[in-house]
């Protein structure tokens, strides 16, 4: 039995060294490891044998299976490497030089957005994110917003069948972090807005904001301006100025409008700031009291500013582009040239 368990395995290395390719080495696995292949013949008659011989001729029929299956495993590999490199020197001259890859790079909204975080993270505030999808107390009523006002009319908001809304506004992040968080609180909410505007070269139906809020004991205006102007140049320059301009909002009062000088012309006038020598950036002020009571504050104890400034506003500047379009039409000649 030995003999002959012996002769097999010789003449299973001879057939696999023989084999050609990968049939021919499939067929001689087959005929020595196959269901019905000389080793398992030999795996039956071993239920036949005395119990004193079992154990080693078991033992010795395992270690010929084994060497039949390395042995067919590396004549595999090395068919397989064979056939491999002949493919490929059949269509590919390994003499030509390489093919020059272009690098990816981060989107300008992107580059934007981490940049203004980056700067309000080293003056202490913390990222919130809130839903895209609001409810109406949250966007509207809880930011002391009338029922009359303009902004909640289906011309200007995206309202869905159950009554909530796409939110118009990062300021609803505000609210959700002011019911569950207790003074002081420093914040920023960075996040896409949907407005339901026509897009033209400096509007579009959906942009993003990065709205700011620090409420706690003695906050002023003169603290908002200070933040304001130091993330200004950090983010466009040592140069830029800041002014604020009188206006309104239901959720802060007083209210202003910022902007900053032009980085294109330094404030002479150009084309880019329509000969004022001043972009626009958003608006911002000091939390209204009835913000504070419809989030459990106590007025009276705490004050507060909020401010938010529009993503793309600030790539538009940073950038030098024109037409808010550019940044959300993918060509990848206009976005090369940004990198």
């Amino acid at each position: 039995m030995d003999k002959n368990l012996e002769a097999i395995k010789q003449a299973s290395l001879e057939d696999i060294r023989k084999a050609e390719d990968l049939k021919k080495l499939d067929s001689a696995r087959i005929r020595y490891l196959g269901k019905k292949g000389k080793i398992s013949a030999l795996m039956e008659l071993l239920k036949n044998l005395p119990a004193s011989e079992k154990p080693l001729f078991g033992k010795e029929l395992n270690s010929v299976k084994n060497d039949i299956q390395s042995a067919i495993e590396r004549k595999r590999k090395s068919l397989e490497d064979k056939e491999q490199n002949t493919s490929v020197s059949g269509f590919l001259d390994v003499t030509m030089p390489g093919i020059a890859r272009r690098t990816g790079a981060v989107h300008p909204i992107t580059q934007t957005i981490n940049e203004i975080i980056a700067v309000f993270r080293r003056m202490g505030f913390s990222i919130a994110d809130g839903p895209d999808v609001e409810t109406e107390f949250n966007n509207f009523d809880a930011l002391n917003t009338p029922a009359n006002h303009p902004s909640r009319d289906i011309q200007d908001t995206f309202y869905l069948e159950n009554g909530n809304l796409l939110r118009t506004q990062t300021s609803p992040v505000q609210i959700r972090i002011m019911k569950k968080v207790k003074p002081p609180v420093r914040i920023i909410a960075p996040g896409r807005v949907y407005r339901n505007d026509t897009p033209d070269a400096t509007h579009g139906h959906t942009f993003h904001q990065i709205e700011g809020l620090y409420v706690d004991k003695n906050v002023s205006l003169a603290d908002l301006k200070g933040v304001l102007h130091s993330s200004a140049r950090q983010i466009l320059g040592n140069d830029i100025k800041i002014r604020f301009r009188p206006h309104f909002f239901p959720f802060t009062e007083p209210s202003v409008e910022y902007d900053f000088s032009c980085v294109i012309c330094k404030g002479k006038g150009c084309k880019v700031c329509k000969n004022s020598g001043w972009l626009e950036i958003s608006g911002a002020g000091m939390v209204d009291p009835r913000v504070y009571k419809n989030v459990g504050y106590d007025p009276d104890e705490y004050t507060g500013y909020a401010f938010g400034m529009g993503i793309e506003r600030i790539a538009m500047i940073k950038f030098g582009i024109d037409d808010l379009r550019l940044l959300y039409e993918n060509d990848i000649r206009f976005l090369r040239n940004l990198k």
